[in-house]
């Protein structure tokens, strides 16, 4: 199942919550409820359809993946920006098996809200990078997999 981005969340409580407003009210109709989910429905549907098809719609509704770590810093900026805590980017980074900040060309926060972690040795051409950071990484993660290749590590 797809992760859910902000909007579809804030569109799934609601309707739920006017389900269970539906079921357990006596003083809402069904009539109300009804044009309520239609209202919802609609909602999601048209914004959907103009982040599909138009940049200004795309950039106003859904995220971009973002940077948090690259050429071996945490950016406390873009971290601060996004809530995040290098505590977090540490333990995702634990998680993906690697134990030293050396080995990671970057660490970056999904659309969804993940963490992905790219290890060095796995990032030649950076090309499924963000576009804005992937110069870097690339000139990082290539040093580093040829420093690590070179010392047979």
């Amino acid at each position: 199942m797809a992760k859910l981005n902000a909007f579809d969340l804030v569109v799934t409580v609601a309707l739920g919550s006017v389900l269970a407003t539906i079921a357990l009210s006596r003083e809402v109709s069904l009539a109300d409820g009804v044009a309520a989910i239609t209202v919802l429905v609609a909602a999601q549907w048209v914004v959907s359809w103009a982040s599909v098809h138009t940049s200004v719609a795309q950039r106003m509704v859904r995220a971009e993946a973002t940077v948090v770590f690259h050429d071996g810093r945490f950016d406390d900026v873009v971290l601060s920006r996004v809530r995040l805590t290098r505590g977090e980017v540490c333990q995702a980074i634990r998680s993906s098996g690697c134990g030293d900040l050396e080995l990671v060309a970057a660490v970056v926060l999904e659309t969804d809200g993940s963490l992905s972690v790219v290890a060095a040795d796995r990032c030649h051409t950076a090309s499924a990078m963000p576009a804005t950071t992937a110069a870097p990484i690339l000139a990082v993660g290539g040093a580093v997999a040829e420093e690590h290749r070179s010392r047979g590590t």
